[in-house]
């Protein structure tokens, strides 16, 4: 994550790190990053023993949902370091992240 950060400075004029999201049901969450002007949110997963497949897929359509709510966010890049080779089905989890992509909430 630091790392993307360095990357994104050197290439974007604002870059906003842990910015949150609205509220819903009672609790929010942190979009890793926002690119402000050109309104594009980036969040960072990394898998690890407890966090696989299903937790992955369950934590990106709870974040989805509410990042799209957020005045600054008009699409949202993911990307899942999964250095571990976690994932057993990394297509199948790409596929199941593309279907929540609308025309006016790209993901």
């Amino acid at each position: 994550q630091d790392l993307l950060r360095g990357l994104l400075q050197l290439n974007f004029k604002d870059v906003r790190s842990e910015e949150y999201s609205p509220s819903n049901s009672g609790s929010n969450s942190r979009i890793d990053f926002i690119l402000k002007e050109e309104q594009i949110g980036i969040e960072v997963k990394m898998t690890n023993e407890k966090l696989k497949d299903k937790q992955i897929g369950e934590q990106l359509s709870v974040d989805i949902n509410r990042y799209k709510e957020h005045p600054d966010c008009k699409s949202l890049f993911i990307f899942v370091y999964d250095k571990g080779d976690h994932i057993r089905n990394k297509q199948g989890l790409k596929s199941d992240i593309e279907k929540q992509s609308k025309d006016d909430f790209p993901v």
